[in-house]
């Protein structure tokens, strides 16, 4: 229950404006002057302030100051008889949240204890996440610790505990579907269902079917009626990923839905209510679409009241290691067994440029664990392109061109950097093969058939 502290000096307001607030289920006090007022902040602090302007013993300016700076939490509506433009702008950029003018309605004023009470909440609620944050190494599901991160973070405390639409924008494989999860699960729809679609992989017929629903017979197969999504996920929250890809016919029909709150189910001449929060998602620059005319500008200002940039993770790399010691942490639960990243693997993993994005570490992981022969993952274990990688990164710092190189020379295929790689390696270990295919993360046999190819006996010097 929230507590209300009505400060006014006039008797029959305080009761009157007291009555109202108690019968809107809040616990209140009041006082008729500042000290008062000071004394029972300080015995309890208050979630809102009903602060008159004009107040015996110095005025609710300077309390008003007073509890900005001391009560920053707490919400706080002046009211006053003396209405000036003047004293509501400077009450304002006090700190007040709300003006009421005396004499105000009993509507008026549950109206405004209404939007404190919410104000207040989803203050506090976002307050509670960003605690999370400080000690957690993400959110939610969300994993990193990068200051690209924490921006997103910051915006998804302030988005999770409201129903406005959020647009989530990013590459394929950052996560998208991760973050609407995240914000459905830590806000007031966490207890109803969250449903994703794939708008680019349904044909649109079958779109159309699957979010408004549709009637028995009205069309060839439809043998049964079936619920649309949006109104399946009654009370909770719809996941429309790619939104990009929604035909324009449907963008319309999407669009009436989300303006009217109801829905009519294919064959059916009647409309049904839906109470869902709309998350949407792209890969793709629906601002150019628009201007394109490909995607409608209206249901782009619709779905894009909020929007959440998600980071590549090439702009992010400080959180690959972090990100990894997740994926290994969960295939450790899965398995049994505790996977770590050779020194070597873990500066390619940080260095690559991961065009895939989070998905493509997570399989690179996933890939490496399968293959491994024994619980730390070599080079030799990861995919091919990181392995590739690894080999053209060494020869771009080992054979950069020099005044005895010449250009052309210094152009070399894959196989004759490989070639380097384990010849160069043989003759820093002094020739141990052992040691030399373990650091290059291949297999003994894999080493002593390459030597042979290379006409160099198993024996010999290096």
């Amino acid at each position: 229950m929230m507590h209300v502290l009505v400060v006014d000096d006039d008797m029959a307001i305080r009761a009157a404006v007291s009555d109202i607030a108690r019968n809107q289920g809040f616990a209140v006090s009041s006082v008729d002057n500042t000290a008062d007022a000071r004394a029972a902040l300080k015995a309890h602090m208050a979630d809102i302030v009903l602060l008159d302007l004009k107040l015996p013993g110095g005025g609710g300016l300077p309390l008003l100051e007073e509890i900005r700076t001391i009560y920053p939490e707490t919400v706080v509506v002046v009211m006053t008889a003396y209405a000036t433009v003047s004293s509501a702008v400077e009450a304002m950029r006090t700190g007040a949240s709300e003006y009421l003018t005396k004499p105000f309605t009993m509507d008026e004023l549950s109206d405004v204890l209404e939007r404190a009470s919410e104000r207040r909440y989803f203050d506090t609620e976002s307050r509670r996440l960003r605690e999370r944050l400080r000690t957690a190494d993400g959110f939610g599901t969300l994993i990193g610790r990068s200051s690209e991160m924490e921006r997103v973070y910051r915006i998804l405390s302030k988005v999770a505990h409201t129903n406005h639409p959020v647009l989530i924008l990013g590459e394929s494989g950052t996560g998208k579907e991760v973050v609407a999860r995240t914000i459905h699960y830590n806000g007031p729809n966490a207890p109803h269902p969250f449903i994703p679609v794939d708008c680019g992989s349904l044909v649109p017929t079958l779109i159309e079917s699957e979010l408004f629903g549709y009637v028995k017979g009205a069309f060839t197969g439809a043998n049964r009626s079936k619920e649309g999504l949006l109104a399946t996920a009654e009370g909770g929250t719809v996941f429309l990923d790619e939104i990009g890809e929604l035909p324009l016919d449907l963008q319309a029909k999407l669009l009436r839905a989300l303006q009217e709150k109801e829905i009519r189910p294919v064959g059916s001449n009647l409309r049904v209510p839906i109470h869902v929060r709309i998350l949407a998602a792209t890969n793709r620059d629906l601002a150019a679409m628009v201007e394109q005319g490909k995607f409608r500008k209206d249901l782009y200002f619709r779905l894009n009241v909020v929007n959440v940039k998600i980071p590549s993770l090439r702009e992010r790399r400080q959180d690959v290691a972090l990100l990894a010691a997740h994926f290994l942490e969960r295939r450790r639960r899965e398995t049994g067994v505790l996977y770590t990243l050779s020194d070597d693997v873990l500066r390619v993993l940080g260095a690559y440029d991961w065009p895939g994005n989070v998905r493509e570490l997570e399989n690179t992981i996933e890939r490496a664990c399968a293959l491994s022969s024994g619980p730390v993952l070599h080079l030799g274990d990861m995919p091919t392109q990181i392995q590739e990688y690894r080999l053209q990164a060494q020869h771009s710092a080992e054979f950069a061109p020099t005044e005895e190189i010449s250009t052309d020379a210094s152009i070399l295929t894959i196989a004759e950097m490989e070639k380097h790689a384990i010849l160069n390696t043989l003759r820093q270990l002094n020739g141990d093969k052992l040691t030399a295919a373990r650091l290059l993360g291949i297999g003994k046999t894999t080493l002593y058939r390459k030597l042979k190819e290379y006409g160099i006996a198993e024996e010999s010097e290096m």
